[in-house]
Formats: structure tokens, sequence, C-alpha cells
């Protein structure tokens, strides 16, 4: 019989043409020796939206819609919880509520929507997490900006290279429950509300700093306008701006657009770029203006993950 692996995306309703094309490379790509289960944990979704997606199921691997409806009544519109310094989303949050919502599972993987993904995913799945409470890449994304990564190591209190980006997870389900980790969340998110310019990443990173293997950056590849392009790239993450359904020319758009010409989403991905106008790309440019200028302010903060850890105030797993 074969061996289940379970993936986890999150999502809301706009991004389901975009999870059409993670899910779609994931199954192409994807080992025939085992089994997928591909759980969708939902805010909000179409009926048609659902039904377009359920087509990409195969004889291994079964698409499973859960509505994430309870436990995140205490995560509320505040300035610290914006992602991005610009918008406010539950959907973020959910990765850490999924250990506890699927208690069957000792092992899984986490992805964000926003991604493809060339690579055999059961390859991610068998990396040994030995203790580990996470297994993830580091965030190569905010490299180049000197006062992120200043920022990663005074507010989470991890270097660049130790910071993790939260988009791809390889996740020990069953520790997670064991040392309650959402639960410590909500504790450290009601208590101290720390400001973060990302929000969950910051929390894991943050929480779990010590008990995390980090993965070969293959597994969570994302444009750097050219600067760290893989040649073999196994998940690849449009992170922050850099979507080819906006922009031209982003690394790694061959792989999108080889299935978006093929999904049943095309119409509504085609239209998402031609609508999106130069004045929403110079609104991209002012909010990466405002995170790097929010995430400078931040470090002078008198409260920060990094301190009350270090300080012995809360104590990390």
């Amino acid at each position: 019989m074969k061996k289940t692996i379970p993936i986890f995306f999150t999502i809301n309703a706009e991004y389901a043409p975009f999870l059409s094309i993670a899910i779609a490379s994931l199954i192409e790509n994807a080992s025939k020796d085992y089994n997928y289960n591909i759980h969708v944990v939902y805010e909000s979704i179409t009926t048609d939206a659902i039904n377009k997606l359920k087509t990409l199921e195969k004889d291994n691997a079964k698409i499973i819609f859960t509505e994430m409806k309870d436990g995140l009544e205490s995560i509320t519109n505040r300035k610290e919880n914006l992602l991005r310094t610009d918008f406010f989303t539950l959907t973020i949050y959910f990765r850490i509520f999924i250990p506890f919502m699927f208690p069957f599972y000792d092992k899984a993987i986490y992805i964000d929507s926003d991604t493809c993904i060339p690579g055999d995913i059961s390859e991610l799945y068998n990396y040994d997490l030995k203790e580990n409470l996470f297994g993830g890449c580091t965030d190569i994304s905010c490299q180049d900006n000197e006062i992120l990564c200043e920022y990663f190591k005074v507010n989470a209190g991890a270097s660049i290279k130790e910071y993790i980006n939260s988009g791809v997870l390889l996740m020990n389900m069953k520790k997670l429950r064991e040392v309650n980790f959402e639960k410590h969340f909500l504790y450290l998110l009601n208590k101290y509300h720390f400001d973060t310019v990302c929000p969950d990443q910051d929390y894991i990173n943050a929480m779990a700093y010590g008990n995390i293997l980090h993965l070969p950056n293959e597994w969570d590849a994302m444009p750097t306008n050219g600067s760290l392009v893989f040649d073999n790239p196994k998940i690849i993450h449009y992170n922050l701006f850099f979507k080819p359904w906006h922009y031209d020319n982003v690394d790694y758009e061959e792989y999108f657009w080889k299935y978006a010409n093929k999904s049943l989403f095309k119409d509504d991905i085609i239209k998402e770029k031609e609508n999106f106008t130069q004045e929403m790309k110079e609104e991209d440019a002012k909010t990466l203006d405002n995170l790097v200028k929010r995430a400078s302010e931040i470090m002078n903060n008198e409260i920060t993950f990094k301190k009350i850890f270090d300080n012995g105030i809360e104590k990390r797993f």
C-alpha cells in the first residue's frame, strides 16, 4: 500500500487561480510511488473555484477543502498584524493551527499558494526532521536589503542565514502538538502584540529558533532580480511583489506560465495582469519602502521577540 503524504495550502477566494498553478505543478512532478492528500484550508472560496480545482485530482492525489472557522478570533486588524505593513489577512496565520486541526498526521508539508512546484514533493517530505519543529529555507528574498537583514537579527533573533521563510514548511506535526505551539503563539500575541512586518514568519522564527532544520534553498526559490537564480528549483515561491501575474521579466516566470496557460483559471490570470496598472506598480514600490522603514523603526522598540527570550522573560521551545 502506498504511503500518503499530506500537503497543505491556505487561501482566500482571490488566490484560487494561483493555487491552481501550485497544485497542477505539484501533482505533475510528484513521484507516483506515493499518494497525496492536498488540503486546502480556506477563509473564503466560491463553489466554482472549488469545482475547477477539483478537476486537477488524479488517482493518487486528492484535493480536500476545509473551512477555517474557529481559533483566530483574537487576531484582529491591528497595525502589528498587517502583512507587509499594508493589509490584513487571517490566512497567513492558518499554518500555525494546522497540526491541531489535523491530529491524524504526524508530519506534513505547508506551501504558500503563490508558488510553482517543478520538483518532486516527496523528496521534501522525506527529509528527517529528527526533533526539530520545522524544516525551512533561508528567506533569500531579503538577503540584499541590509535593513531587513538587521531587522531579522534584532527583532526575531535570527541572522539572515538562520531566518527562514514561512512560505514552505516541513512540519513536525506531532511535536508541534506536544509543545502546544498554537497556544503559546496566541499567548505571546495577545500578551505582547509584537510589532512585525512579517507576522506569522517572525513568530515562527522567534519561537522555534534552535529547533529548525535548514533545507536547501532550491525548496523555496524566490525571485531576487537575478542576484540568486537556481538552475533546478524544486519549489518556486513568487514572494512579496515578484508576481508574474503582475510583472514581466520575473525570475522563474516561465515555470508559472507553463501551467497558467493550461489552467481553467487562465482568463482570470490574464485579466489580473492586464488590470494591474502603473499606479498599482508604483504603490507596490511605496509599500516596499514603507516595509523597510517600519522594520527600521521596530528595531528600536522596548519589546521585541529577541529581548523577551534573551532576557528569560519567556522561553523558546
